[in-house]
């Protein structure tokens, strides 16, 4: 039973982390080196809402955005930016909304997007603020 239950995780996120680790492989292969960096890097101060932005229409698991986050770290943005990226792409993509409109209210769900997006923001400066 247990290991029915652990196949069952495994079939159901192994399409997430295939395709995030295609979009990893295709950023680190075809990607320019400075790309990354130049609209993303450090010193810009609008670099962790942009990424939250880009980030929102994307839908992943934990376990599928990895790869692209580690491409992301690798080719020089900021690891804030970064993690406001990942955290973004799980917590505020439009079909998580989709599913949330089941339960929820329009007004809830807009309230949840504010506040979820206002301090995965400020997460990601303080992560670009001290690390």
């Amino acid at each position: 039973m247990v290991l029915k239950e652990a196949w069952d995780i495994v079939k159901s996120i192994v399409i997430y982390v295939i395709i995030g680790i295609g979009i990893g492989a295709a950023m680190h292969g075809y990607v320019p080196e400075n790309f990354f960096e130049q609209y993303l890097g450090s010193g810009q101060w609008w670099t962790v809402p942009l990424a939250v932005i880009l980030a929102v229409p994307l839908y992943s698991n934990a376990a599928g955005i990895i790869p692209v986050v580690q491409v992301l770290v690798a080719k020089g943005v900021p690891i804030g930016t970064a993690i406001a990226f990942m955290m973004a792409t799980i917590g505020l993509s439009i079909p998580e909304g989709t599913l949330l409109k089941k339960v929820m209210t329009t007004r809830l769900i807009g309230i949840y997007f504010g506040v979820v997006t206002l301090f995965i923001i400020i997460s990601g400066f303080m992560f670009n603020l001290f690390l």
